[in-house]
């Protein structure tokens, strides 16, 4: 007897993926003509089955193009192929920031090796440091951990980390029963963090070296700037770990983090160097701040970007005033509270 079937399999991880680009926004449609692109109006187009190596997948396909979207930020939704320029290799850099982004994203549940490139790109994945956020002098880190912020927002969030935690379920599951050759065989369990985030991956990392260890006072235990508790410093590094900060090679405080610097009328800067001061104040009233220039002060030289290769590299910054520049920057303490926001608004620090 003919039946007439009234559902459709669907592969679960498809379903998903699919269901989270649709609530980020994003339709998601096959072809054969095109392995990845997006239409800047709310279609992705993702290669058909046939044009797809063996390890990849509708899933990891989609994640790695959400990924993108991270990094290219918000308006890219309504750009063609999130901005990128596909022709030539000037954004390739903009491709390793996503490939950090997604190396991050995917190791907190176990994917790493699941939701591992399939494309040229997978010998620069495959070579990155079990850090992939190390070196903050590489352009490219500093975009992947501003898409690491964004993926804690709308329209991101919630369903970017839903949809990974529930690939992490469906893997963990399936590979109890796969084979070696199959990628859930490779999917592990992340170890937890004593303070709940996400652990460092690399050994050796103790909270006692940590750059955001806070000793306390009298008997009391240090604190955590990054999980504001207080810790042991014989715990392992969590994945904000990060080593002695340098002034030099970040320069956070100077430029975009914060808007306007006060001077007060006793600080030499003003009289040793006026050139750096403005008067803000009306109506005969004085308000001196430090001079700007775009979105950084004045007296903050350095920074610039040179390439090496496909890396985009930054400078090392230098404030030209540091001898006569106001209380208020001599009072800004290196490893504060008002630090770490300034670095995590420039994405120097997750």
């Amino acid at each position: 007897m003919a039946r007439t079937p009234t559902h459709r399999y669907v592969d679960p991880l498809a379903e998903v993926w699919l269901g989270a680009a649709a609530r980020i926004g994003l339709r998601v449609e096959r072809s054969p003509h095109a392995y990845a692109s997006t239409d800047g109006a709310g279609t992705m187009v993702i290669g058909s089955p046939e044009t797809l190596d063996a390890d990849d997948s509708l899933a990891q396909m989609i994640f790695h193009e959400l990924c993108h979207s991270l990094v290219q930020g918000e308006a890219s939704f309504a750009t063609s192929d999130w901005g990128l320029d596909n022709i030539s290799d000037d954004d390739s850099w903009r491709e390793h920031a996503t490939l950090r982004l997604q190396r991050v994203l995917a190791r907190r549940y176990g994917l790493d090796s699941f939701f591992a490139p399939t494309t040229e790109y997978r010998a620069f994945w495959d070579a990155l440091p079990a850090d992939p956020l190390a070196d903050r002098g590489d352009g490219s880190v500093i975009h992947a951990i501003a898409g690491l912020r964004r993926a804690a927002r709308p329209p991101w969030a919630p369903a970017l980390d839903d949809a990974l935690a529930a690939t992490a379920v469906i893997v963990a599951a399936a590979s109890t029963w796969s084979e070696a050759t199959s990628l859930a065989h490779a999917y592990h369990v992340p170890p937890p963090h004593p303070t709940g985030l996400p652990m460092s991956p690399v050994a050796g990392r103790t909270c006692a070296g940590c750059a955001w260890r806070v000793a306390g006072a009298g008997e009391k235990k240090p604190r955590c700037r990054q999980a504001d508790l207080a810790i042991d410093d014989t715990w392992p590094g969590c994945e904000r770990w990060e080593a002695a900060l340098d002034c030099q090679t970040c320069g956070a405080c100077c430029r975009e983090a914060y808007g306007a610097v006060v001077v007060s009328a006793r600080d030499l800067v003003r009289t040793k160097r006026p050139d750096y001061v403005v008067d803000r104040g009306a109506g005969g009233a004085h308000r001196y701040e430090l001079r700007r220039e775009g979105e950084r002060c004045a007296g903050l030289h350095g920074g610039d970007v040179s390439r090496d290769g496909a890396r985009r590299l930054i400078g090392r910054y230098q404030c030209v005033i540091y001898d006569d520049r106001p209380r208020t920057c001599r009072d800004f303490t290196l490893g504060s509270a008002h630090c770490l926001t300034a670095r995590r608004r420039v994405g120097l620090s997750l």
